[in-house]
């Protein structure tokens, strides 16, 4: 093109910048709006007139035909701001409410959208606009466009035949489900909409010509698509994709609540899971329509953790590549290599397999997903980086193609014209740059996908021997080798004991938990076996090794999704084989609770316990997502929570990143953080049902609390593995008016006591998620016979007045671990007052030691070949015991012995004291921890506390030389 002089300088300037190849056209569509026009675009209009009329032939011809339209928005101003909530949709809806007809209906939504659409490419291509608001905006549009229709469409229709009404004479409506990118308000410029109908209830119109309410939605879903799809002289709306509702084309157009709940539930297919992620009910106040909703997620986000998934997605894209190769649409930015479907798969199948339990990740928004799967450490920080920008950039490009003709395209031009035209919507100056960028972002997103969905292979070898060994294990599971032949395979990889693994691995195939499984299953099975074999091979005793695994995976044979946790993630089967080779403890407790499988997928994670104040931010966070009242979940989280904790601390222990006295700490943090939590959802559903508990105190309003008393090796921050929980309940309700201030008001003693038997049912109660924890309250005032909760003065009274000698050793490790603060510093008062009462040191001598005579009767196991390191004599029990006779009969002279509740501390202040040498008491503390750290490693092996008589001879030898000092003589 010539820039002649006959064009405004302004003009001149803006036509050099766009490309050679744009600029008659463009030049040309100026000379028209100017004709039809019957105003003028101010300069930096008319620029960014060009500029976009450059990169939208379809903005330039609205604008040339319809100026009319552009001079709105311009005096509107709503070319450079955003709409407030609920503007458009009083706009649309306005007009739609004074239409006469439906032609009037139609030719009045179709000029919004042309105004609009218009609005969004100008937003867009001028850069006033980012992705995020012209997908909101697109999606905004549609909403109100099918809302206003069909509410339009539905008043008609009632006056034609009635308004659909239940059994119980109740109104009924259609409820729309937008799907895709609609349903996440993500819609590109030139999309379908993806939308499902439904129906609360069946019954029948109250008008003459009665109709039954299937077919009434059925036409009003009818005329709403004509609506919006119809192509007339005004043009269209958007094109209606219907294709998504239960049985696709062949399925009614609309359905029942109960006829589509049994549909997912029944027929549901794993795209349709994928498909429904997304969803979301127009209007969305339509309650009826959330409650539908909520009834379908059981079937998008399953409660288990479903590594299924990746299969499932990985066939899913498969057979998408295998359309793409047969079509050549290599060039396709949403469904080619490297394409907007592939970021999707990403952050989708981990909502597949998360969602259930993780209710954050329940997102419809793709961008936000992949934030959120960055923050909780299940995609790296550049890999989140990476798929962001690459999406942001693919979306761009769709909604810059799209703009173009106002064509629902996804393929790159092949001509030079169209291909200058993209590369300057895109901001590059040429189409090599552009595609440079592209290909970049392409294959980041194609490198990430194959690193999620690669299928696992034995290792990254691909020499041929390797290759050789994997065919060989493949055919072994599969029956094909003889026996000797699979033997020497075994061998081959390691196997010490090689017929008898061949035949444990033929029983299991041939026995039930193979062959009664679904074929799902069987598949699974059949995929992970050889890789369980091979790594098995690589343990130090293989044999040993296999065999817990086999014990494992016959547990886990009918809940198929944690086969194929193990089958899709290596480096899974790898931190099982090394956790199952260090601890057979740590084997069954997977067994017992597969669920932990999922612990092993970060290693950072599983051997970083975290520390107290981490335990309290896990578990608040995981709490927040259960409603407060669905008892069920919060027990069975509680679980899981407490199981996963317990699994992350013996993983350090076993793998020596923790000290024995940090193991101990960390299972001490766990109970307090649980009990914490038990205390609090209890507290919780009581006050809401009762209110909360109030008296009167010397004629002021106080609220009384409650807390939790913990004793023994919770107290003495001393847990290990299998430890019990010795706890006492007090609260500290007095005076007047002892009653709680709900509507359904009980005496406080009633509500306390209530609280209490309802945190020991979510210790206690076996569920399938397990047990808590197994609770001793035989500590309380009075021991069975006395109160499940006392109040502080009765507690008090009885440790003055009626408890026994040992009930005060038991004082010594005694705490609070959970509740009121305020009940535990006068608990702290009591408990100090009550170890520095000055007492007879003959007398708790005797007593002590007749305590702990008892228990050698009673649970010694005494043998010329064994040590009980806990109840023989010289073990751990009667440190114990030596501890808290020395604390009961020093602390009135040295206060500073009832501080602590460790025996470690306790040992210390001893010495500091005076009151044990420093050669004795630093000899006390380095076998107490050699005996506790041998404890936990035979719990890790599944063993009892008993070891030879000969491993601690010297040790038990000067433990009992000290008990003979201090206790008897």
């Amino acid at each position: 093109m010539n820039l002649e002089t006959h064009l405004p300088d302004e003009v001149v300037s803006a036509l050099a910048e766009l490309p050679m190849s744009l600029r008659d056209e463009v030049e040309r569509a100026w000379q028209e709006f100017k004709t039809r026009a019957a105003f003028q675009l101010e300069q930096d209009r008319l620029r960014d007139a060009i500029r976009v009329w450059g990169a939208s032939p379809f903005v330039a011809k609205i604008c040339c035909h319809e100026p009319a339209l552009l001079q709105e928005l311009l005096q509107n101003r709503d070319l450079d701001r955003e709409y407030q909530d609920g503007e458009l949709g009083q706009r649309i809806g306005a007009d739609a409410t004074r239409a006469g007809s439906e032609a009037e209906l139609m030719a009045s939504i179709r000029r919004h959208r042309r105004k609009e659409m218009l609005r969004i490419a100008w937003r867009d291509l001028t850069g006033i606009a980012d992705l995020n608001r012209t997908m909101q905006d697109l999606s905004i549009l549609a909403e109100h466009c099918v809302e206003h229709a069909l509410a339009w469409c539905y008043r008609d229709q009632c006056r034609r035949f009635g308004v659909p009404r239940d059994k119980g004479g109740n109104e009924q409506h259609l409820i729309i489900i937008a799907m895709g990118k609609l349903g996440g308000y993500e819609l590109n410029f030139s999309s379908d909409i993806d939308l499902v109908y439904a129906f609360p209830k069946d019954g029948l119109t109250d008008g003459r010509r009665s109709v039954e309410n299937s077919q009434f939605f059925i036409r009003l879903g009818q005329r709403l698509i004509k609506v919006l799809n119809e192509t007339t002289a005004d043009g269209f709306v958007f094109r209606v994709d219907m294709r998504l509702r239960p049985f696709g084309e062949a399925g009614p157009l609309a359905m029942s609540f109960a006829a589509m709940v049994d549909y997912y539930q029944h027929h549901g297919r794993d795209w349709e899971r994928y498909a429904m992620i997304k969803a979301r009910v127009i209007p969305a106040d339509y309650q009826a329509g959330q409650d539908l909703l909520k009834r379908l997620r059981p079937f998008v986000y399953r409660r288990y953790l479903d590594f299924g998934a990746f299969e499932a997605l990985r066939k899913m894209k498969a057979l998408i590549n295998a359309e793409i190769k047969r079509r050549g649409l290599r060039d396709n930015i949403k469904l080619g290599p490297g394409g907007i479907r592939e970021v999707e798969f990403i952050g989708q199948t981990f909502q597949l397999i998360r969602g259930g339990r993780d209710l954050e990740l329940q997102q419809r928004s793709i961008q936000r997903v992949l934030g959120l799967l960055g923050e909780k450490g299940q995609l790296p920080d550049y890999a989140v980086k990476k798929l962001l920008a690459a999406y942001d950039f693919l979306r761009r490009v769709e909604n810059r193609l799209q703009m173009i003709a106002d064509l629902q395209t996804h393929v790159l031009p092949a001509g030079q014209t169209q291909r200058d035209r993209v590369a300057f919507a895109m901001g590059f100056h040429d189409w090599s740059a552009f595609e440079q960028a592209l290909n970049t972002h392409r294959d980041n997103v194609r490198d990430q996908f194959e690193y999620v969905f690669a299928t696992p292979q034995f290792d990254e070898s691909s020499d041929s021997e390797r290759e050789a060994t994997v065919v060989s294990l493949k055919n072994l599971w599969d029956g094909v080798l003889d026996e000797p032949h699979a033997v020497q395979v075994l061998e081959h990889i390691g196997y010490q004991r090689p017929a008898e693994a061949y035949n444990a691995i033929t029983r299991h195939r041939e026995g039930r938990f193979y062959r009664l499984n679904r074929a799902l299953g069987r598949e699974r099975m059949d995929r992970l076996m050889p890789l369980l074999i091979a790594a098995a091979g690589q343990a130090d005793d293989p044999d040993a090794v296999f065999s817990r695994l086999l014990t494992l995976v016959e547990g886990i044979a009918q809940r198929s999704v944690y086969l194929a946790l193990l089958a899709e993630h290596p480096m899974a089967l790898s931190q099982l084989v090394k956790l199952s080779a260090a601890s057979p403890w740590i084997a069954q407790h997977l067994s017992r609770y597969p669920i932990l499988l999922d612990e092993l997928l970060d290693p950072r994670h599983l051997y970083s316990p975290p520390e107290k104040d981490g335990l309290q931010k896990e578990i608040a966070s995981d709490l927040s997502q259960i409603a407060p009242d669905d008892m069920e979940v919060l027990m069975d989280r509680l679980r899981q929570f407490k199981q996963a904790n317990v699994l992350r601390v013996a993983a350090a222990d076993v793998m020596g990143a923790l000290q024995i006295m940090k193991v101990s700490d960390r299972l001490t943090w766990l109970a307090e953080v649980v009990l914490s939590a038990a205390l609090g959802i209890c507290m919780q559903q009581l006050v809401a049902k009762y209110g909360r508990p109030r008296c009167v105190i010397q004629g002021k309003p106080y609220q009384p609390g409650f807390a939790i008393i913990a004793y023994g090796k919770l107290g003495g921050i001393e847990l290990g593995y299998g430890s019990d929980l010795d706890i006492v309940f007090l609260h500290d309700s007095r005076g007047e008016r002892q009653y709680t201030d709900g509507k359904k008001s009980v005496d406080n003693a009633v509500f306390f006591s209530r609280l209490g038997r309802r945190v020991i049912h979510v210790l206690t109660t076996f569920t399938p998620a397990g047990v808590l924890y197994e609770v001793d309250f035989r500590l309380r005032p009075s021991g069975a016979s006395g109160l499940l909760v006392s109040s502080l003065q009765a507690y008090e009274d009885y440790q003055r007045k009626e408890a026994w000698t040992w009930e005060h050793q038991a004082l010594v490790r005694a705490r609070m671990v959970a509740g009121d603060l305020r009940i535990g510093e006068t608990f702290d008062r009591i408990r100090r007052g009550i170890l520095v009462l000055p007492r007879d040191p003959e007398v708790v001598r005797r007593e002590v030691r007749q305590m702990r005579e008892r228990m050698w009767e009673g649970l010694s196991k005494t043998s010329a070949k064994w040590f009980d390191l806990k109840q023989d004599p010289g073990g751990i029990a009667d440190i114990e015991f030596m501890v808290q006779y020395c604390v009961l009969t020093n602390a009135h002279i040295f206060p500073s012995l009832s501080v602590y509740t460790d025996n470690i501390r306790i040992l210390e202040s001893l010495a500091s004291c005076g009151l044990l040498s420093e050669q004795d008491a630093q000899a006390l503390m380095d076998i107490y921890r050699e005996y506790r750290d041998r404890v936990h490693a035979l719990s890790l092996q599944g063993e009892p506390e008993v070891v030879s008589a000969v491993e601690f001879q010297q040790s038990r030898a000067r433990v009992k030389e000290l008990w003979q000092a201090l206790m008897e003589n």
